[in-house]
């Protein structure tokens, strides 16, 4: 592969989604000629779920964008130390700072709707114990994550969530790549998921280029992915040499 001097975009979903999430987006992006990867999230732990997105992103020869939402905020925040990573990309996200979890940072605000819908469930470990994780419970799924999205669309959003193990919203960030990188933050302002309030909080300590989506709900990506892509697109071109 010949190493581009344009960032090849990595779109990092976030819980309670799939990579299918940024269909919308990576359309946009392809037809400008943008490369994009949006691999999958394992789901399984900040650490964990970090190093697997590094590992992508050092097998892309050239410069990269990492955009992350939701929880993969977080998991970019980690994983975006990666040397060739020349830019991050907050969509509806948490920011975290080092040596700060997800719990810690929500809970300085107002707790979303989201929290009185999660459901729990029991998953193996490899020991042969088991952990516990999380999805949003089916009826509550359209109005709580995905509210301007078609209610036939939420129906199949609702069923094919994957779910996030309860580990990653006490889990540490290790260091945080916006403190050394350049960072650009959608905010969704009417999130029922997480706080409108945390993520300004985290794009407003990250010194991000944000731009704020009126109405638009924590799918911001499915619903609205024209004003994602176009703060995808500023970053690739800010960050491109």
């Amino acid at each position: 592969m010949t190493e581009s001097t344009t960032p090849t975009v990595v779109l990092v979903h976030g819980a309670f989604a799939d990579a299918a999430s940024w269909s919308g987006v990576i359309a946009e992006l392809q037809r400008d000629g943008v490369p994009v990867v949006a691999p999958p999230n394992p789901l399984r732990g900040l650490a964990s779920d970090a190093a697997y997105v590094a590992s992508v992103v050092a097998q892309i020869d050239g410069p990269v964008v990492l955009a992350g939402h939701s929880y993969g905020g977080a998991i970019i925040t980690v994983a975006g130390a990666a040397e060739n990573v020349v830019g991050l990309v907050y969509v509806a996200a948490y920011v975290l700072d080092e040596g700060e979890s997800l719990g810690e940072l929500q809970g300085r605000f107002p707790e979303p709707p989201l929290g009185a819908s999660l459901r729990q469930a029991a998953y193996p470990l490899p020991d042969g114990g088991a952990a516990v994780e999380f999805t949003i419970a089916a009826d509550a799924f359209p109005q709580v994550f995905a509210a301007d999205v078609p209610a036939e669309v939420t129906r199949v959003l609702a069923v094919a969530q994957r779910p996030l193990a309860a580990g990653a919203f006490t889990e540490a960030a290790a260091t945080a790549a916006w403190r050394a990188k350049p960072s650009w933050a959608v905010i969704a302002d009417a999130d029922q998921a997480i706080n409108p309030d945390v993520q300004r909080f985290g794009a407003e300590r990250a010194g991000a280029t944000a731009v704020e989506v009126a109405g638009a709900s924590h799918a911001v990506a499915v619903s609205r992915p024209k004003e994602v892509a176009d703060v995808i697109r500023a970053a690739v071109r800010a960050t491109a040499s």
